[in-house]
């Protein structure tokens, strides 16, 4: 989401040295944007204030020199390390009374800037000038010695044409489509000759297991066995993603792959995939979006009646034609 922003901050300062102040999941997304001088490692999670190793890291920064920060979230916390290291511009939308610790504080028009990835970029800006949208996407480069590194140690082929299913969602279960409705999409794909790779993190295993064994078996498996950067390699040798509201979501978008994104309890209104190879699927509830971890009504009918024929539908309209 942030990538835009880099790209516009090259735009407007030639000489520009980029530096990413990010946490350590964030780190191989990085080494895939070419405007990333360089990366530091936040190591504070969300509610962990710890004043005094926040003020060691800020003195570590300090060495660096640098002319501005730019504050992405709106916490208070956030705004506290760039205060500390004596940065002499620093950048960020008023949030959590961050006055003083942001001396460059801009007030957001949520209106005007609908996006996430435009209320980011627009901080590249002058603060008098009336931001404009983004019209950049992200994109991330792949790296093909480690992608075919990765594709023999796992043994994969792409001697058929590839499907990728990314079934995890972080933030949870009611941005999951059922793992029985993968199944059956998968084995859809397998009689039309289509290979399935299974794309998601160490916490998605189980879910990855059960669609593979929902399958009969025409999956691999690929969630824990990837890390971030093995992950976005393989995904840019798919011929279509589908998947939840989740972070691989982007990560295909940024590699302009044909993407299907099932949307249940969010919106793609505020942070949608940002590729025009990208088709939103939804039922457009009257309980949704209603953006809550679980379904308030307990049923979850905004992805549980998502039919795994409506996908496939969607995918034949995207991908004419499916059959070889």
């Amino acid at each position: 989401m942030a990538q835009p922003l880099y790209r516009r901050l090259h735009q407007r300062h030639t000489e520009l040295e980029l530096h990413v102040f990010s946490p350590q999941w964030t780190l191989p997304l990085l080494a895939r944007m070419p405007e990333v001088a360089q990366t530091h490692l936040n190591p504070f999670g969300h509610g962990a204030l710890r004043l005094l190793e926040r003020w060691k890291v800020a003195r570590q920064l300090r060495q660096q020199g640098f002319d501005q920060a730019i504050v992405l979230p709106n916490s208070l916390k956030s705004a506290l390390i760039p205060f500390m290291a004596g940065i002499p511009v620093r950048t960020g939308f008023v949030g959590e009374s961050r006055y003083g610790l942001l001396n460059d504080a801009r007030q957001l028009d949520e209106l005007a800037l609908p996006l996430m990835v435009e209320r980011f970029s627009a901080l590249a800006e002058d603060k008098n000038k009336t931001p404009t949208s983004a019209t950049e996407y992200p994109q991330l480069s792949i790296n093909r010695r480690s992608q075919l590194e990765t594709m023999a140690r796992l043994q994969l082929k792409i001697d058929q044409p590839v499907i990728a299913f990314c079934p995890g969602a972080e933030y949870g279960p009611a941005k999951r489509w059922p793992a029985r409705h993968f199944a059956q999409l998968a084995q859809r794909f397998a009689q039309a000759g289509y290979a399935i790779w299974i794309f998601g993190s160490e916490k998605d295993q189980e879910i990855g297991k059960q669609i593979q064994q929902l399958a009969h078996g025409v999956c691999h498996n690929l969630c824990g066995a990837t890390g971030l950067a093995e992950a976005i390699d393989l995904l840019a040798l798919t011929q279509l993603v589908i998947c939840n509201d989740s972070g691989l979501m982007h990560v295909a978008a940024a590699l302009n792959k044909p993407l299907l994104a099932l949307y249940g309890s969010s919106s793609p209104d505020f942070t949608p995939p940002l590729s025009d190879t990208a088709t939103i699927v939804s039922l457009n509830l009257d309980c949704s979006p209603c953006f809550e971890r679980v379904c308030p009504y307990q049923h979850t009918h905004c992805l549980e009646n998502m039919q795994p024929d409506s996908v496939w539908q969607a995918a034949q309209d995207f991908l004419t034609p499916l059959t070889t």
